[in-house]
Parts: structure tokens; sequence; C-alpha cells
């Protein structure tokens, strides 16, 4: 049911997710880890001489590193033949119908039987899915272009998902993308909404969320990462262009970047535009005395 369900955004005015330590519970937000993560003098340094290093990279797992709209439309056909149904001939339906829930989609849309046999169909959807999923040979086009750039300037990325870690890692594996991610956060994260997934990967990259650039196919992620105060590339696709109008950078494949394009996003206002800035409360210089020399 997760991957056929729309999440909550998250990380509206500042909120975050909770962190468990030895001595207790820890809250990280946006602030918080935008704090946290300053970079020390000799990563500066480095910086200074390696721009690209600076930044993290954050790939939403559907429509922008797997075709995941194809693989839940090919899996709801392959339900549909088994059981003797049939699919709505309407292009945009079809659209419409992979962004509601599995519950909502075969009951009230498709109207597949009744409330009894709901359990048995979600479970074999579920299992065309990742079927099919772990079948895949290639990546969205450009992908692994892009990826290998990104790996010459030594730039960290992460993919974040809802699925579960064995799954995305045996479909990387299989995609022959492992190499190109040091972080993953799944379903054993326990996040709750897209933001915080993003949090969770700015902290595991080490990148204050304001250096960290997410790409997304969908409006609801480019508000979270915006919520997030990350940039946000969008790929059109899922979503026509009008859609994500919202995002930094919209481009229709990963063949349209270079990794120049990643300082060139935060080129107009600085490096350190995101980050909260402190207002100095303005002071009214004493006045000097005039002296008159007598002499």
């Amino acid at each position: 049911n997760k991957f056929f369900m729309q999440e909550a955004i998250g990380a509206e005015y500042g909120e975050g997710f909770e962190t468990f330590r030895a001595d207790g519970p820890l809250k990280m937000d946006v602030d918080f880890l935008n704090d946290r993560l300053q970079e020390g003098f000799l990563q500066r340094i480095r910086y200074a001489m390696k721009p690209d290093e600076a930044y993290g990279l954050i790939f939403s797992w559907d429509n922008v590193v797997v075709d995941t709209q194809s693989l839940k439309l090919k899996a709801l056909k392959q339900l549909a033949i088994e059981e003797g149904k049939e699919l709505p001939e309407d292009i945009r339906l079809q659209k419409l119908m992979l962004h509601a829930g599995a519950d909502h989609l075969l009951h009230k849309v498709l109207l597949w039987d009744g409330e009894s046999e709901q359990d048995r169909l979600k479970s074999r959807l579920a299992q065309l899915y990742y079927d099919n999923l772990l079948e895949l040979t290639e990546p969205m086009e450009g992908l692994k272009e892009w990826m290998d750039a990104v790996h010459t300037a030594r730039v960290p990325c992460a993919v974040v998902s809802s699925l579960d870690r064995k799954t995305m890692i045996e479909a990387l594996d299989h995609l022959k993308l492992t190499k190109y991610f040091q972080a993953v956060v799944s379903e054993e994260d326990g996040m709750e909404s897209i933001a915080h997934r993003f949090l969770s990967a700015a902290l595991k990259l080490d990148r204050k969320p304001s250096k960290c650039i997410v790409f997304e196919d969908d409006p609801r992620g480019v508000t979270a990462a915006h919520n997030c105060t990350m940039m946000a590339i969008a790929l059109i696709g899922s979503h026509p262009a009008y859609d994500l109008e919202q995002a930094d950078l919209t481009v229709a494949s990963f063949n349209e970047l270079s990794v120049i394009n990643l300082r060139r996003l935060f080129a107009n206002k600085g490096s350190t535009f995101m980050d909260l800035q402190k207002q100095i409360a303005e002071r009214e210089h004493p006045k000097r005395k005039l002296t008159v020399d007598p002499i």
C-alpha cells in the first residue's frame, strides 16, 4: 500500500523528526541541522578549492532513479488479467489512478470485489510490482551519465524511498548504481513524510540542508525540498512542466545537466543565502565633541 499512496509533505513551520541517543531522544529539524552541520575550518578550505564537494545531492526513487509510474501501471494490468478484470483505457485516468492509495484504487475506483478480497489483491499487486522492479535493467534516461559526472566531481549522493532497504539495494545492484550513492533512506528509517526523508539524507551525507539539492518529479516533493531549505531540480515526465514551475530548475532529462549547474543554482545569492541570518540591531554612533584650538 505504501507505493500506491500520497505521502505527507512535512517540515512545515520547522517540523522535524526524532532520533534516539543514549541520553534520550533528540529532535532533528531544519534549523537544528543547518546549525549543527556547519563546515569546520579545514572543510571550508577544501570546499574553497573544490566547491562542488560542498553540496549534497538527494534523489527521489520514484520516476527519478526508476520509472516507477510504468512499473505500477504494468503491475495493475497484470493483476487485471489474472483477475479477469478490465482497466480504463483513458491514459489520463490511468495516470490519476497511480496517485491513489491501494484500498481506494481497488475498491472505489476499479470496483474490484468486496472488502474481504482487498488484502489478497493488495498483496498480489505489491508482489507484481516488486517482481517488475527487480527485472529492470536500465534506470531513467541519462541518469548513469549524470551520476558518472557527479561521481568524478566527488559530490556525495543519497537516494530516498518508502521501499524497504533490501529491495532498494537489490534494485540498485541490478541497475549497477550502488557505487554512486553514499546513503540510502528507506522504510526502515521510519520517516513519516517526504521532507523527513530529505532531512535524514542530509544528515547521512553530513551536509547542511541548505547545501543540498533534491531531484524530484512531483510538485509535492519540490515543496518538501523548499520546506527543508533545499534547492529542487524537477524532471518533467510524470507531471507537466507547468506543475513544476516552483522548482529552482526544470529539465526534461538528466542529459540537460552539467556539474556547473550545481554552482549556478546558488550563484545569484551566494552559497549561504538559505541560511538563517541574524539581524543586527542598529546602534547610534556616539556624537563627537568639537573642540576649538585656542591658538
